[in-house]
């Protein structure tokens, strides 16, 4: 039996030789990526500089609390890197570093919002966010409800450790009923409102949001993982004027890794440490520092004029496809789009969401099935949500939308 000083370092060894079960795997990913055409609103094609920050050296490192207060050595460089990432999320979305802060250490988005709902509430605290088939995500507080046996049944953690009322669009607009949330928040009083989706297509009324969380004492936080991207160019309205807290990913629109940032007012209140402090020690344990510098490269894309043109054909293209769509006699929710997406409402069709996601991906079309509003159930949704961030980055244009319509 060979000693271990005879054993051949197989650490230079590339993955073709070392493991060509998973190359060839990770191969056909690539291909299928390039081959068909990729519409799920939340994926995108991040850029070689950022794949070359998650497979650098920072993957060896572990770096658990903040820079300048590590519970390991060896991080002076990891150090910089993390607070350039900081610098630079700040400066992407023109705010005052004396007056916001940014953690940019949550895996991703889920992490994100959790980090906020335990650092800032207690547990059993009241929790308003949009509603699933609304266009919501799981996060912010979905539950389904059995008339039946009149119970309701927690889906996400967030409405198991804390109690969740969804508001709703109205059925007539598709928009947010904010009429209805305020009366609902009048009598619920929530602790935490949350703004924000991950299928909604119109873009985001702060201002009437701030005037209800203020009616009832409430903080305001915004998700604004899937148009991150059109925020910091411009392309949307500017949660940071009247939210408490922003979080994000930074893989959908922002076209980075797979990573999540959580952005605070910095004042009396004290988020900065209950955030900090629930995403560690609380919640998470070391950074994932591949990951913080590949935000960081892409942030620094997101700050450069290519890219606001980019945003701006991202608007462009979601648009030319829901006017082809409608002009073909389709239901979209709300009547259209102002941001990256589109919801497609199939019902009037009688087809469901995963049908339709199944005939799709036959064809090398990828999208995905999704609640339209009116489903009663999250397993069989009644639509589909398109989106044009990967494709715009393959630059499609308006008249290649409107062929793919």
């Amino acid at each position: 039996m060979s000693s271990f000083a005879d054993l051949p370092f197989k650490g230079l060894v590339p993955l073709s030789e070392h493991d060509p079960v998973m190359f060839d795997l990770i191969e056909r990913e690539k291909n299928r990526q390039w081959r068909g055409l990729e519409l799920i609103a939340s994926e995108n094609f991040t850029s070689k500089a950022v794949i070359d920050c998650l497979g650098s050296a920072l993957t060896n490192k572990y770096a658990e609390g903040l820079p300048g207060a590590r519970y390991y050595g060896g991080n002076d460089v990891v150090d910089k890197i993390e607070v350039l990432c900081q610098e630079r999320a700040l400066k992407a979305y023109g705010l005052d570093p004396e007056k916001w802060g940014v953690n940019v250490q949550p895996y991703s988005g889920s992490p994100a919002n959790f980090a906020v709902y335990t650092g800032l509430l207690k547990p059993h605290d009241r929790i308003m966010g949009l509603d699933l088939p609304s266009g919501g995500h799981l996060t912010h507080g979905f539950y389904t409800y059995s008339k039946k046996e009149g119970t309701r049944k927690a889906v996400s953690a967030t409405s198991v450790y804390f109690e969740s009322l969804p508001y709703r669009v109205h059925p007539d607009s598709g928009l947010v009923d904010h009429d209805q949330l305020q009366r609902d928040a009048g009598l619920f009083k929530p602790a935490l409102i949350v703004c924000g989706g991950s299928a909604y297509s119109r873009d985001w009324d702060y201002k009437r949001f701030r005037e209800i969380a203020d009616e009832n004492g409430s903080l305001l936080m915004m998700d604004m993982a899937h148009i991150s991207g059109l925020v910091a160019t411009g392309e949307q309205s500017s949660p940071f004027e009247y939210c408490d807290v922003v979080t994000t990913t930074t893989h959908k629109s922002l076209r980075g890794p797979r990573a999540g940032m959580i952005f605070f007012r910095k004042d009396e209140r004290g988020f900065e440490t209950k955030i900090n402090q629930a995403v560690f020690p609380a919640l998470q344990g070391g950074p994932h520092e591949h990951q913080i510098a590949g935000v960081a490269t892409q942030l620094l894309e997101v700050m450069s004029p290519e890219f606001k043109i980019y945003s701006q054909q991202v608007k462009k293209n979601a648009h030319a496809l829901s006017e082809k769509l409608v002009s073909l006699g389709h239901t979209i929710a709300s009547g259209g789009t102002e941001n990256h997406l589109i919801l497609w409402d199939l019902k009037p069709a009688k087809v469901t969401g995963s049908k339709f996601e199944k005939l799709c991906d036959a064809c090398n079309i990828t999208l995905n099935k999704n609640c339209v509003p009116g489903d009663r159930s999250a397993i069989t949704p009644g639509g589909v949500r398109i989106g044009a961030p990967a494709l715009t980055t393959r630059k499609f244009l308006e008249a290649d939308f409107e062929q793919i319509g």
